[in-house]
């Protein structure tokens, strides 16, 4: 697996990495600070609120997730953030501390391939079963940065972890017959806002049903290295350009939000140079999924 050693503040250390590779997991605490972190949080606020007022007609209807719960229909995520009106999450893609960390754990030729909302309403405490995210050959690295927005405690819908399960795809649904919320060596992940949780998209996790829960909104962005996605899928080359765009419009955005702050050298292979454009796209469809292993009919990844 290729992994590039620590060269700036926000670059992971060896260290680091190597704990990453054995657990599945890594945490960073007080990660995002500031006004960073202060706009992501209006960001989120933001988000939330257009899903609620989005007109049955929008074509961007589809891209706010809802799900039937005891009391009626919540939204619980949100998906390609770009597109949605707020500067935050192209500034966050663009900033150091996202992209130190991918380039450390992903290579030189990192590509940003998802980017979402997921929350927790208050008093919407659903539990999320046990799960590898997506379940692949193992030649790279693949995993997923989490800035968390809100506090996220043991006992209120806490994201709980077994570390060491990301070698391997394993029986989710086995899993939570066997042993409920407290499989052997599993850990509750507790958070602040601005910390970080990196994970590997195979290790097992999931959040057990909470009430009386506060809200709790995480970004997610999910990052592959273009040599992965282009022998293994499920996209081709010409998405792998049009998602590798979105790394100098990031750029950009975090220049323009914080033009005293020292900017990320990106500096991927010749062939995986984007282009800049005016015209990129920030909403880059998925259309396929790398499958992954849930623990309920007719899950998706």
């Amino acid at each position: 697996m290729v992994a590039t050693s620590r060269t700036s503040p926000f670059h992971l250390t060896s260290e680091q990495v190597a704990f990453f590779d054995a657990q599945g997991y890594l945490i960073l605490r007080n990660w995002i600070t500031g006004e960073l972190l202060t706009r992501l949080q209006a960001a989120g606020a933001a988000w939330m609120e257009r899903g609620k007022t989005c007109a049955a007609d929008d074509p961007q209807r589809g891209d706010f997730c809802w799900a039937k719960r005891e009391n009626g229909e919540v939204m619980f995520r949100v998906d390609y953030l770009h597109d949605k009106g707020e500067a935050a999450s192209l500034a966050l893609l663009g900033s150091p501390q996202v992209l130190g960390v991918a380039e450390s754990l992903c290579g030189r030729n990192f590509v940003p391939t998802y980017e979402s909302m997921v929350f927790k309403q208050e008093g919407d405490g659903e539990a999320i079963r046990w799960h590898q995210d997506a379940v692949h050959p193992r030649r790279h690295r693949i995993f997923n940065y989490d800035l968390y927005l809100d506090e996220s405690r043991d006992g209120a819908g806490a994201l709980v972890v077994i570390p060491g399960t990301q070698t391997t795809k394993l029986d989710a649904c086995e899993l939570e017959r066997m042993h409920g919320w407290t499989p052997p060596g599993s850990i509750v992940v507790e958070m602040q806002p601005g910390d970080v949780l990196l994970h590997d998209v195979m290790v097992v996790h999931g959040s057990p049903r909470a009430l009386g829960n506060a809200l709790r909104r995480t970004i997610y962005y999910e990052f592959r290295a273009a040599e992965q996605i282009l022998s293994e899928g499920p996209w081709d080359r010409e998405w792998v350009d049009r998602r590798l765009r979105l790394v100098p419009l990031g750029l950009r955005a975090y220049a323009e939000m914080f033009p005293a702050e020292p900017p990320f050298e990106h500096s991927p292979d010749a062939e995986f140079r984007p282009e800049i454009t005016d015209g990129a796209d920030l909403k880059v469809a998925h259309v396929k999924h790398t499958p992954g292993s849930f623990c309920s009919a007719g899950s998706v990844p």
